[in-house]
């Protein structure tokens, strides 16, 4: 699997996206959905990665988007399929490791409740529950983690 930043505009890209969207929304209501759209995703704020495999072919994703006082972690997706190895946690290390290029010392994310897999990597990888930041609020369906870097 190979790791770099590219532009979340790409069909195939998208098309990633578009199932890490249907997969949320089959987990959560739309209130409790705080996705990036395409456009947001290409502001120079964030840092957005893409797995390909040996074909070129795009497999997960993951995103920083840099505010002057944290990162915060958005995107993280794997298909389905290529789940259990190891590209997950790949992929945050190389996304930590960009923030860290970019002045970053605190990682901060959300995540939901029904996504156990995802909230085991995170704290496998160190990230501490937090409380809601930016203009997060209170959400039952929500878990706020953080990582000093």
């Amino acid at each position: 699997m190979r790791f770099a930043i590219e532009s979340p505009d790409q069909p195939d890209v998208r098309t990633l996206i578009a199932e890490l969207d249907e997969y949320q929304s089959a987990l959560y209501p739309a209130e409790s959905n705080h996705l990036l759209d395409i456009r947001s995703l290409c502001q120079a704020s964030v840092l957005f990665a893409v797995a390909r495999d040996t074909d070129g072919v795009a497999q997960g994703c993951g995103a920083v988007v840099l505010h002057p006082e944290y990162g915060e972690v958005k995107r993280m997706f794997v298909r389905p399929a290529l789940r259990g190895r190891g590209i997950a946690g790949r992929m945050m290390a190389f996304l930590e490791k960009l923030a860290r290029t970019h002045g970053c010392r605190l990682l901060r994310l959300e995540t939901g409740i029904k996504q156990p897999e995802a909230i085991a990597l995170y704290r496998r990888l160190g990230y501490l529950e937090g409380v809601p930041f930016g203009e997060y609020r209170e959400d039952p369906l929500s878990l706020f983690m953080l990582k000093e870097l």
